[in-house]
């Protein structure tokens, strides 16, 4: 069984910070191929966006929205990847999801969300 588990979700106040963590179960990468994993995110009455996906290679993907103010790292000996937030907005708000895939944007497995409310 294939686990995403995501912590660090919360209410902050626009211009603060959060920083999103997502572990994923051992075993993943090698039995199922995976070689993307980072977020993604949906806001009410919205599509679910790409957020940030980062490779084993270390190459990065950024929606243009967050470019600047968002960093994804990843720590692979502990199949586990981080999301730090920073000058966060209020569009930020939306339910963000762990995503692990063969590509940034050829998604496997998902994980069951955390929601992110930005404040005014």
């Amino acid at each position: 069984q294939v686990q995403l588990v995501e912590s660090g979700g919360g209410l902050v106040q626009a211009g603060g910070s959060l920083r999103l963590s997502c572990a994923a179960s051992r075993g993943i990468f090698t039995i199922f191929r995976i070689n993307a994993m980072g977020w993604y995110r949906q806001a009410p009455g919205k599509q679910r966006e790409l957020v940030a996906m980062i490779t084993w290679g270390g190459s990065t993907n950024y929606a243009d929205s967050v470019k600047g103010r968002f960093t994804i790292s990843g720590d692979n000996a502990k199949n586990t990847v981080f999301l730090q937030m920073n000058n966060l907005k209020v569009e930020d708000t939306a339910v963000y999801y762990c995503a692990a895939g063969g590509a940034p944007t050829q998604i496997n497995f998902w994980g069951q969300g955390t929601q992110v409310t930005v404040s005014s």
